[in-house]
């Protein structure tokens, strides 16, 4: 790829200005980026012809509402070259997570999925969750919507293929069955409840039900019962019975089973009033595996093609798309979609807009949720704009602030100490944007509360100084909300005056009288503490801001409490990962164990090798 920057001159705009380019590149594919006076990306777009697609830019009439106004602020360009035009799809996609411009689609939540896993690293099978990059060696059967999808299709799972979800450890150490196996949930494979044969086909079995072959599956468990019950093996020829009757009660309750669609994605779009809802059904294994709603920014007013492509390709940047993707609406460049999520499946992808039958009936259904989501976010939105709008009212903000930050501490007297950090803005709680910060000074184990605040409002700062110094970007607040009084708004003040930032306010909200909720009091500098009304719906926003932080202080500091808990001597030497831990751990019992064993000892457990048992044996034992 080559890249061209063309020199900004007079501080002229418009389709003049860019009628100035059309010299300087020719038919190439690429990429092209329109700014304004100040530099800021207005909009990145791809092209098969750069020098087509700007000539029409370059018109002075003829465009949409949206796009006549993005001509009209332009007032400089960049050109990338790629050698295709899938290549310049992708990065023009790149480019606008990068960049986030204003007159592009944008897609604001990209978190991953969850999936099952058969971890298939012992043997005996675990069955769990699993989130995050495959590097486990198992079986993936995925993505589901959420978290909790997969907690019910686990536990259907449990019931029907008895397979154990219990830790490797725990495996190792169990000497009789553990509830799991009492409830009926689990083959007890460590204790020998199962021979090794018995649960590999309960295993198979369970990889065939999420393959979608829960017919076969069924088939074999009835031909299994009355074999049972033929050779009187009446005990045995019940748990098959029940095993049967979970089976169908999952198949009843999975919500849409399409029969003749074994593997789609369902996305439709709904665009109301400048916003757009976009949903995503999962459809694994003739089964639905959950929905999820996004919305995406619609670039100041795109039309349902863009919009749709947009999302395609920034939603399955990071996935595997399915072989079939069933779409509300077609997307602009349908060939060039298709040919770059088929490279990033490695295999054929089909985009589909269905009309009749039961793809459409799909499709449908998911527009409906996209049309209800849309109009509760819509509502949602306008009591949140209410609130903001009072909130700078009571707090004589000039404006209502569209990013406020909350900030709280949590530690057990001085141990463990993490401070937490929430955003929220008129789309309510932007869990994306959380933060969590380990107390590294002396202020932590010293249980100073003004000092835990001042390092992480330091750090806080010091960061966007570092990486947007003109606040370019949204990730400036508007306003910060701070767990405490007049000593916390004081250290805040220090901190901010320091770095030189006087045009964020901030605010202290502390407890009040007896510490009740209701009678919280709010601190600023340099002014009295005042209060709200009981019953005033700001004040009522303000306690669920608050509560909201500390919630998330407190399990940043439990998960770090946790992790302490867990660590041994064993995570400082040098080549043992958490598979050695955990062999080590299972063979000897115990940490203190391992720091005994000599080296013939340690080269009996499993992935320990004669080299890596002598580093074992020389860390615990080579120390003056």
């Amino acid at each position: 790829m080559t890249e061209e920057t063309a020199e900004k001159g007079p501080v002229e705009t418009g389709h003049a200005v860019i009628q100035g380019y059309l010299k300087t590149i020719d038919g190439s594919p690429g990429v092209y980026r329109m700014l304004n006076t100040k530099g800021e990306v207005l909009y990145v777009g791809k092209a098969r012809n750069l020098k087509a697609r700007v000539s029409n830019y370059a018109r002075p009439s003829g465009h949409s509402a949206r796009i006549a106004r993005m001509i009209f602020e332009t007032a400089s360009m960049m050109f990338l070259t790629t050698r295709t035009e899938v290549e310049a799809l992708l990065l023009e996609q790149n480019l606008i997570k990068q960049l986030k411009p204003r007159y592009n689609v944008l897609m604001r939540d990209d978190k991953s999925f969850p999936n099952i896993l058969i971890a298939k690293d012992h043997p005996y099978p675990q069955l769990k969750k699993h989130r995050g990059r495959k590097s486990e060696k198992g079986s993936y059967f995925g993505p589901f919507a959420s978290a909790g999808a997969v907690n019910r299709t686990l536990n259907q799972l449990q019931k029907v293929f008895l397979l154990r979800n219990c830790a490797d450890s725990m495996f190792e150490s169990r000497t009789r069955p553990c509830l799991q196996y009492q409830i009926k949930r689990c083959a007890a494979p460590c204790v020998g409840k199962v021979s090794p044969q018995g649960y590999a086909t309960l295993v198979a079995d369970a990889e065939r039900f999420l393959q979608g072959k829960t017919t076969n599956v069924q088939a074999d468990l009835a031909a299994e019962m009355a074999a049972a019950s033929e050779a009187m093996e009446f005990e045995r020829a019940a748990a098959l019975r029940d095993r049967i009757r979970a089976l169908t009660q999952v198949q009843q309750t999975q919500g849409i089973n399409p029969r003749g669609v074994p593997e789609a994605d369902v996305i439709a779009l709904h665009v109301e009033g400048g916003q757009a809802c976009v949903q995503v059904f999962f459809i694994r294994a003739n089964q639905s595996w959950g929905n999820r709603d996004f919305y995406p920014r619609t670039g100041s007013g795109a039309e349902e093609p863009e919009i749709m492509e947009a999302f395609l390709t920034q939603f399955y940047d990071d996935k595997d798309p399915p072989r079939l993707i069933l779409l509300s609406h077609g997307v602009e460049n349908e060939d060039l979609v298709t040919q770059a999520l088929s490279d990033r499946a490695g295999r054929k992808v089909e985009l589909a807009v269905p009309q009749r039958g039961e793809k459409a009936e799909l499709v449908e259904n998911a527009a409906r949720n996209a049309r209800e989501s849309l109009a509760r976010k819509m509502a949602e939105s306008s009591t949140q704009n209410k609130l903001l709008a009072g909130l700078a009212e009571a707090f004589e903000l000039e404006r209502p602030p569209l990013r406020i930050e909350v900030y709280d501490n949590s530690h057990i007297q001085g141990t463990n100490a993490v401070g937490g950090m929430i955003v929220a803005g008129p789309e309510g709680f932007l869990k994306s944007q959380y933060r969590k910060f380990n107390i590294k000074s002396d202020a932590g184990a010293n249980s100073d509360d003004f000092g835990m605040m001042k390092e992480v409002l330091t750090r806080r700062f010091e960061r966007l100084l570092k990486e947007d110094p003109e606040r370019k970007s949204d990730a400036w607040p508007d306003l910060l909300l701070i767990d405490g009084g007049a000593g916390q708004v004081s250290a805040v003040a220090e901190i901010m005056a320091m770095l030189g930032v006087d045009d964020v306010p901030f605010i202290g909200v502390a407890k009040g009288i007896d510490r009740d909720q209701g009678k919280e009091e709010f601190y600023r500098p340099g002014e009295p503490p005042f209060a709200l009304q009981r019953n005033d719906p700001v004040l009522y926003f303000v306690q669920r801001l608050r509560d909201e932080a500390h919630r998330w202080a407190i399990g940043a500091h439990r998960d770090k409490r946790a992790k302490a808990v867990s660590a041994t001597p064993l995570d400082d030497i040098p080549g043992v990962g958490a598979t050695r831990k955990r062999a080590l751990l299972a063979h000897f019992g115990s940490a203190k164990a391992v720091s005994r064993a000599g080296v013939s000892d340690l080269t009996a457990v499993s992935g320990i090798s004669e080299a890596m048992a002598q580093t074992i044996y020389d860390f615990f034992n080579a120390r003056g």
